[in-house]
C-alpha cells in the first residue's frame, strides 16, 4: 500500500515543482541517490522500470525510504501496461508514470486512489487522460515540444496540470522557461545527476544540484 495518498502526492509535486527520475540495477546505489535527493529538499522521486528485476530493487527502496526519508513519496516510471502497474502498486508505489497513455492503468490507479501521470503528446490526448481521472499529464519528451507547447495547452485549458520530462536541465534559464510556461512540475534525470557523478558516488553533488534546482523553481514561481 502506498505510504502517501493521492492528495498528498499531488501536493508534494506542486509544492516542490520537481521530480527526479532515476534507475539503477543496484539497490544500494538507488538508495543513496534517493537519500541524496531527499537531503537536497526533494519529496517526490520517480524510480523507472527499466531493467530486469526492477520491482525487487524498487521494493528495497520503498522500505529504505520509509526509514531514512520519511516524507519522500516514491513512484514508479516507464510503465506501459496495467499488470506492471499492479505489480509496483503492490510494492508500495505512491504514483505511476508512463511514456504513453493507457486507460487501463488509469482505471487501476483510480481504484487505489494513486496518481497516474501518463505521457501525452497532444491536447486531445491530455483531455482524454483528464476525462478518466489523470490529474497530472506528462509531456514527453519535453525538449521536443518545448515551453511553447505547454503555454499553448494552458491557454484554452488553464486547469491542466502538466509535468514535463526529457531534456529538462537544472540550470536557471531552462527551469525558468518551463515554470513561466505554466508547468505543474518538471521531471529531471541524467542532467540532474550525470553518469560520471553516479559512478563516482558523488552524492554531495546530487544534493547540491537538487537544492539549487528547487531554488531556481521557487524564484521563477515568485516572479510570476
Amino acid at each position: 500500500m502506498a505510504q502517501f495518498d493521492k492528495i498528498s502526492v499531488l501536493g508534494k509535486m506542486r509544492d516542490t515543482g520537481m521530480v527526479p527520475v532515476f534507475y539503477h540495477k543496484d539497490a544500494a546505489v538507488a538508495k543513496q541517490m534517493i537519500k541524496a535527493c531527499y537531503e537536497g529538499g526533494v519529496r517526490v522521486f520517480e524510480f523507472t522500470n527499466r531493467g530486469d528485476f526492477a520491482h525487487e530493487v524498487f521494493a528495497e527502496c520503498v522500505k529504505f525510504a520509509a526509514r531514512e526519508c520519511p516524507q519522500m513519496a516514491l513512484g514508479i516510471g516507464s510503465v506501459v501496461d496495467a499488470p506492471t502497474a499492479a505489480l509496483f502498486l503492490q510494492e508500495g508505489a505512491c504514483f505511476v508514470v508512463g511514456p504513453l497513455f493507457n486507460p487501463e492503468i488509469a482505471a487501476l490507479c483510480n481504484r487505489r486512489l494513486v496518481p497516474y501521470c501518463p505521457g501525452c503528446g497532444t491536447l486531445s490526448e491530455i483531455s482524454q487522460a483528464q476525462a478518466v481521472g489523470c490529474d497530472v499529464c506528462k509531456v514527453f519528451p519535453a525538449d521536443v515540444y518545448g515551453p511553447a507547447f505547454v503555454k499553448a495547452v494552458m491557454a484554452p485549458c488553464p486547469w491542466s496540470k502538466i509535468m514535463v520530462t526529457g531534456g529538462v536541465s537544472p540550470d536557471r534559464d531552462n527551469l525558468t522557461q518551463w515554470v513561466r510556461s505554466g508547468v505543474f512540475c518538471v521531471g529531471m534525470g541524467s542532467q540532474l545527476f550525470p553518469k560520471d557523478r553516479v559512478v563516482a558516488e558523488d552524492w554531495d553533488y546530487v544534493t547540491r544540484q537538487c537544492r539549487q534546482s528547487l531554488t531556481y523553481i521557487k524564484e521563477a514561481r515568485e516572479k510570476e
